[in-house]
């Protein structure tokens, strides 16, 4: 019932949410561009009305009492910037003990212009044997789209790339454009 309510808003405020991907298990969801705060919520509002429910990596400053405990409830991550901590270790072995897991990242790690995109994503994915599910937002179109899979492979570095060139060539557009750049 909630799935139909979200997909009506959405609709309602001429949102799409297009999957052009079979159904995975498990995935890491890399989305681009991320240039605002609405991008966390039309991406819930959006994977809920579907009736997906995905983690999702978020700067640990964002979990101050009371947000901490609604940002907890709808899967969110703390990341800190400032102590090193092993988000990635932990990510993969969550991955390892369960049977159904969508992590959600935005690669560029920041809502500002960033042409040196965070790579975790891509060790998660390969650590834990998962495909990475390239989806973006076009808010110019109000479209959120989960639209390929990526099968990471042993280079990092070839995989950034063309994960960057797919960001390059696809429709997407954020809600700021100006702050977006694959630094390519």
């Amino acid at each position: 019932m909630i799935s139909k309510l979200l997909d009506r808003i959405m609709k309602n405020h001429g949102w799409k949410f297009v999957v052009n991907i079979p159904s995975v298990k498990k995935c890491v969801i890399c989305v681009a561009p991320h240039t605002s705060n609405w991008d966390f919520i039309m991406g819930e509002l959006a994977s809920r009305s579907v009736g997906m429910k995905a983690k999702f990596l978020m700067k640990d400053t964002w979990f101050f009492f009371p947000l901490k405990y609604l940002l907890r409830a709808l899967g969110g991550i703390p990341v800190s910037r400032e102590h090193r901590t092993n988000v990635t270790g932990g990510v993969i072995d969550t991955f390892n003990r369960r049977d159904n897991l969508a992590v959600a990242v935005t690669p560029e790690g920041t809502r500002s212009l960033n042409p040196h995109w965070h790579k975790g994503f891509l060790y998660i994915a390969k650590e834990a044997g998962v495909p990475i599910v390239l989806g973006y937002f076009n808010y110019e179109k109000k479209i959120v789209c989960l639209d390929r899979i990526f099968e990471p492979t042993d280079d990092v570095d070839a995989d950034m790339l063309a994960i960057k060139r797919y960001y390059d060539t696809v429709d997407c557009k954020g809600k700021y454009p100006e702050k977006f750049t694959t630094g390519l």
